[in-house]
Parts: structure tokens; C-alpha cells; sequence
């Protein structure tokens, strides 16, 4: 018996299998999805996940306007930003955002659960979130997940 053939195989760029995946945000729970969305661009679910590669898949949120917060989050949920300027402080509760920009509250919440780092800054580049049922990645022949099902 050959001891040797017991290794761990790690993966790299040339090896990993990246595919498209189309997932719909419609009554999803926020936080709930973007951890499930955050696992797929990471490639934790695959069997061959390395920690400092991209081995995850590109993942497309479609209906990003229709996603649902729990409790009254729609209205104490702040968004905070800095202009760069003394008193630049800036807030905006999840409505307004809803509102203006119903996108950023999906790359948001799935940007929070990736690595602060390189990784994390290459893994969100995997993230495309739509507004509406259309899209415009048809030519990458995405499989569509239940988030229902995916663990």
C-alpha cells in the first residue's frame, strides 16, 4: 500500500472549478442570505476549499429590492459613512437606501462576511446583485440555487 498517495491536495488558480451561479434575493431574509451567498464566493461548500484561494463561485442576486429584514430593521438600521471631512459623519436608514440604491444593501451585507483583505476585495469582485429578475451575465449559463436547500 502506497502511504504517499494520502496527501492533501491543495488548490490553486489553474485548478479550481469556478462556476456561475444565479440565486433570487425575493422573501429572503438579509443576513441569512448573504451568509449563504458570502460561503459560495469564498468556496467553502466545495470539497477542494483552500483558505488563501479563489476557489469559490461567481454568484449573481437577482431581485435585490425584494430581500426582508426581520423586526423593525427597515427603520433602525443605519448605514454610516465618512466624507473625509471634520463633522463628515453621514447616516441613512435602510429605507432610504432601499429606496435610492436597493443593490447596496445586498453587497453590503455580503461584503461584511468576507475577509478584510486582498482575498475578500478579489472574492466581492465574484458578486454581481441586480435589481429586477433581469440580468445581463446569460451568456455564462448560470445554474439557479434555492437557498432553501443550500446548507
Amino acid at each position: 500500500m502506497d502511504t504517499l498517495s494520502y496527501k492533501t491536495v491543495s488548490a490553486n488558480r489553474k485548478t479550481v472549478d469556478k462556476q456561475w451561479v444565479l440565486v433570487d434575493a425575493e422573501g429572503e431574509t438579509l443576513g441569512r442570505m448573504a451568509s449563504k451567498v458570502a460561503k459560495m464566493l469564498r468556496g467553502k461548500h466545495k470539497p477542494n476549499f483552500t483558505p488563501h484561494v479563489d476557489c469559490g463561485d461567481n454568484v449573481i442576486v437577482i431581485n435585490a429590492e425584494k430581500v426582508d429584514m426581520t423586526g423593525n430593521k427597515w427603520e433602525d438600521k443605519v448605514y454610516l459613512r465618512y466624507t473625509g471631512y471634520p463633522g463628515g459623519q453621514r447616516s441613512r436608514s435602510a429605507m432610504e437606501v432601499l429606496a435610492k440604491h436597493p443593490e447596496r444593501i445586498v453587497e453590503k451585507a455580503v461584503k461584511g462576511m468576507l475577509p478584510k483583505n486582498k482575498l475578500g476585495a478579489e472574492l466581492f469582485r465574484n458578486l454581481k446583485v441586480v435589481v429586477g429578475s433581469e440580468h445581463n451575465h446569460e451568456a455564462q449559463k448560470p445554474t439557479v440555487i434555492n437557498l432553501k436547500e443550500f446548507k
